[in-house]
């Protein structure tokens, strides 16, 4: 399973090391956000699919399916020849993330949830932590490395044949406990396929609605009745001794990668760095949060208790994002990924111990929705207002009779201010650090929700078994 980990992680950090590149080759910069937000729609609106259908056909058979597709994907998108292809491509491998999973391994966490006590959970949840850590800080470099040497699409290339390696350890050394066996067509009947397309829809038509910087209006609700094994029972949404991890889960993903996108940019398009310049910069920040995550794991395993540990953590957050913005550098990169990577495991922990055993699946699944979804609202509302903010600046400062031509070129591709006169070319750049500064306060904002919602967790006690 760490394999498929590792792999799904190196994916994640690949992309945003090689942001810039894409968008210059492509000549649609001010639509690459989409290659991050098509993936994370998919995995998104899956994620929940996996939690219920893992419960059905099996833990196992699924993360077998989620592997091949997104090996299939990953191929597609280092063939595609336009940016449409290529977030169609993304969407498709998000669909195999979402069962393998970027954000904290969603079939895996399941997995482990059925054959490691809670107690001990915590410790191993950080030891695949530092798998996923690894391919993080493997990804980064790796992705910023070939985006200057051979090109971006190899990205992608080279995680096709990866996976083999994944589906073939997974379907040999993988042994899980013997579940109730049933006929195809009575699992078939089980699942709640209304719900799924009312998923997917819904959060495809918000994050469009996001991008496009427009207002959609919603309609009257309508509610299906008489499936047997819904998605999300009531029961788990509106648990009020979950809800608290949900919105933890989801302001404080939405806070860390918006940041991280934006920083990355912002160190390319400002600063000048390559992109495997860019990529090494990430990387402290990524230890930072292995470090965490692994020893609120160890914390939680010697004392039972998780609250105020969250609480830390998410405190943290907000304390490294607002040093960020006042004086971007390493270590305040790293306390934020510190503060993410142990909130994570301490809040995930809190979640499944007030679940119980026998809603652990759908809620540990409805909780990496929330992380999810945090996911591409986070990076669909601070690049709308990245783009906004870019584009009204422009207009002010720019005193050319040919403004109109030079805010619709910078906003392609990067290259273009190569081309601009000095003079020019420090307005742009100016305005690109301007409008980069306000969606990190966008990402601060995001930090600040977060932490509040940490308060409302309700400890109960780690039982050992």
């Amino acid at each position: 399973m760490s394999v498929g980990v590792f792999l799904v992680a190196m994916d994640q950090t690949i992309v945003v090391a090689s942001y810039a590149s894409i968008g210059n080759e492509l000549q649609q910069l001010s639509k690459v956000s989409w290659v991050a937000t098509g993936y994370m729609l998919t995995l998104t609106s899956f994620q929940p699919l996996y939690g219920k259908l893992s419960d059905i056909f099996g833990r196992k058979g699924c993360l077998l399916v989620a592997y091949v597709i997104f090996a299939i994907g990953s191929l597609l998108c280092g063939l595609a020849r336009t940016m449409d292809e290529l977030i169609l491509a993304r969407a498709l491998t998000g669909i195999g993330g979402g069962g393998m999973s970027t954000n904290s391994h969603r079939v895996v966490s399941i997995i482990m949830s059925d054959i490691i006590p809670l107690r001990s959970r915590g410790t191993w949840q950080g030891i695949i932590n530092i798998v996923f850590a690894s391919g993080s800080a493997v990804g980064a470099p790796l992705g910023g490395f070939l985006a200057d040497t051979i090109g971006w699409r190899w990205a992608f290339l080279i995680q096709s044949p990866a996976v083999m390696l994944a589906i073939i350890s997974v379907s040999f050394a993988l042994r899980l406990p013997t579940t109730e066996r049933t006929d195809f067509k009575g699992k078939i009947k089980r699942v709640d396929f209304a719900g799924a397309i009312t998923l997917v829809t819904c959060i495809f038509f918000l994050l469009f609605g996001l991008d496009n910087g427009g207002n959609v209006s919603w309609g009257t609700p309508l509610k299906w009745n008489g499936q047997r094994s819904p998605f999300a029972p009531k029961r788990i949404i509106l648990n009020r001794s979950l809800i608290a991890s949900y919105l933890v889960n989801f302001f404080g993903i939405a806070s860390v990668l918006s940041m991280l996108f934006h920083v990355s940019l912002y160190l390319q398009v400002v600063q000048g760095l390559s992109p495997s310049e860019a990529g090494l910069w990430l990387v402290p920040g990524i230890i930072g949060g292995v470090t965490g995550s692994l020893a609120s794991g160890l914390i939680m395993q010697a004392t039972g208790k998780y609250y105020w540990l969250t609480v830390l953590e998410y405190l943290l957050l907000v304390v490294g994002s607002i040093t960020i913005i006042s004086s971007a550098g390493v270590l305040v990169h790293s306390k934020i990924a510190l503060s993410i990577g142990g909130g994570i495991t301490t809040s995930l922990i809190s979640l499944i111990s007030n679940a119980g055993q026998k809603d652990q699946a759908i809620a540990t699944a409805v909780s990496y929705l929330f992380r999810s979804l945090g996911s591409v609202v986070g990076l669909s509302i601070s690049s709308t207002i990245l783009q906004d903010v870019l584009r009204s600046m422009l207009r002010h400062r720019l005193t050319r009779h040919d403004i109109d031509e030079i805010v619709r070129r910078v906003r392609e591709s990067l290259d273009y201010l190569n081309g601009l006169e000095p003079a020019t070319k420090a307005i742009v750049l100016g305005a690109y650090e301007d409008a980069i500064h306000v969606t990190m306060w966008f990402s601060f904002s995001m930090g600040v929700c977060a932490a509040v919602a940490s308060f409302f967790i309700k400890e109960t006690a780690l039982s050992r078994r």
